[in-house]
């Protein structure tokens, strides 16, 4: 059960989805195909719907971006993010297109007559905007009088487009502060929590390769959520962005703060272990990605900590010598040879999937 005490902020809507208001943490992801080629973004689409992505945003760098725009909407089941800088007639079009949520700095797009323009629309269209801060991005002033990207400077650029907002009677915002320091995103996002009630969006930004890039959003979009900061999320990753929603989802499950797919509890190994531990965990991991069921699944290594695990999880399997005991429920249902877990232990973990029986995860 999720420990932790959640900041409860405003309640933004985004499509049908609910974000903020202690609603649960939704996982968001960008395209990478460029906006026009309709048939490289139904395939992401497509492939990011199916990894349970709840928001994808996109570039709309220009007028053609945003031409097709209502033809990818009809391929999407969630909801669509336009992702918009300085000019304020994309945003419009964006709008007008069907977007269900803009990202735009309103202190970037020029004068406040075509600010206005952009805020009505979206008030027409029943919308919020995402107000994103990135610590490369800092105006130039806030860097003169702060001196560097600081969480105050990055704090002080979100208030500035936030009390443009306000000024125009516009308050359907969420908030993003990014950094590629670790650290920094932390401090902002804290600092920025304590402030206001907006919903915020975390992010490690141009957070790296897939290896590197995992662990740093882990631990800075992770210590926020533990500290019952956020309310949607984006890892990113310079991978396939299915791989960034696998992520998020990792990062949400280890923290209970969602119940999705197999969680597998597996031993590091040691010089007690008689079982290829690693291909069978391997080998596991690449075949259940499809399962949605909550469940937890033990692959133990020995008798040590093994048979304790796999009593505990919905499914497990404790290693012996060359063999394995299947824990189903906490009860031994078989004694399997090693050339044989695998199988039988996906074949237990579709039927637990499909079944009607309570899983305790």
């Amino acid at each position: 059960m999720n420990q932790f005490k959640r900041r409860i902020s405003k309640i933004v809507t985004v499509g049908k989805l609910p974000v903020g208001g202690g609603f649960p943490v939704s996982v968001q992801s960008m395209t990478t195909p460029h906006t026009t080629d309709l048939a490289a973004m139904k395939r992401q689409i497509q492939a990011l719907e199916a990894a349970g992505c709840q928001l994808i945003r996109m570039t709309v760098s220009d007028d053609a971006a945003a031409f097709v725009l209502p033809e990818i909407k009809k391929m999407m089941t969630v909801p669509l993010v336009a992702d918009i800088h300085f000019d304020y007639r994309l945003a419009l079009k964006a709008i007008d297109a069907g977007a269900d949520k803009i990202r735009i700095n309103p202190g970037n797009i020029g004068s406040k007559d075509r600010i206005q323009a952009v805020l009505k629309a979206a008030r027409s269209a029943k919308i919020p905007i995402r107000i994103g801060v990135n610590a490369g991005s800092l105006e130039k002033e806030l860097l003169e009088q702060y001196g560097h990207p600081s969480a105050e400077a990055m704090v002080a650029s979100a208030t500035r487009h936030i009390q443009i907002c306000e000024e125009f009677g516009f308050e359907d915002i969420v908030v993003a502060l990014k950094a590629s320091n670790v650290a920094l995103m932390i401090a902002a996002n804290r600092l920025f929590a304590e402030q206001s009630n907006y919903p915020l969006h975390l992010g490690v930004t141009e957070a790296g390769p897939p290896w590197q890039g995992t662990i740093k959003s882990a631990i800075g979009i992770g210590t926020l959520l533990a500290e019952g900061i956020g309310d949607t999320i984006r890892v990113s990753l310079t991978d396939n962005p299915v791989q960034e929603v696998h992520a998020g989802f990792e990062i949400l499950k280890s923290l209970d703060l969602i119940k999705k797919g197999v969680t597998i509890i597996s031993c590091p190994t040691c010089g007690r272990a008689d079982v290829d531990i690693f291909g069978i965990v391997t080998a596991l991991e690449n075949r259940i990605k499809h399962i949605q069921t909550p469940m937890t699944v033990a692959v133990m290594g020995c008798a040590v900590n093994g048979p304790g695990e796999a009593r505990e999880a919905d499914l497990g399997v404790a290693g012996g010598k060359k063999s394995f005991l299947l824990f189903k429920k906490g009860a031994i249902i078989a004694k399997i040879p090693e050339s044989q877990v695998l199988e039988r232990l996906l074949e237990e973990i579709e039927h637990l999937s499909e079944s009607k029986e309570e899983i305790s995860s």
